[in-house]
């Protein structure tokens, strides 16, 4: 039997706060909405199970199930921010400090025979 995965049964706790939020707001974008669970399922194109898992943050639940939640209640746009690598003050920082030349192993193949 494989071995379950340990970020989506334990995951980190600020993971999993962070997950407990998104669902909390989720659902009340979706109530605020006067949506029911079914209709949004529907229009997303899943049943009304995954809504659920996602309300209630359920780390198991697909990334696609809250992005597409996010969509159906018009609040992708604050999504596309996150990550932005013109935002990201440490990995700047890290690549001032070290600059990588290529994206790959240095000791390749090479045309010296």
């Amino acid at each position: 039997m494989a071995a379950k995965n340990l970020l989506t049964t334990a995951p980190p706790y600020r993971v999993e706060r962070a997950l407990k939020n998104l669902g909390k707001n989720l659902r009340t974008a979706r109530l605020r909405r006067n949506l029911k669970v079914a209709e949004v399922a529907e229009k997303i194109g899943t049943g009304p199970r995954p809504i659920s898992d996602a309300e209630r943050g359920k780390p198991s639940t697909s990334a696609v199930v809250y992005v597409a939640l996010l969509w159906a209640y018009d609040l992708l746009e604050p999504l596309e921010a996150v990550a932005n690598p013109d935002s990201d003050k440490q990995g700047l920082k890290l690549t001032n400090t070290r600059q990588r030349a290529r994206g790959h192993d240095k000791h390749g193949l090479d045309d010296d025979f």
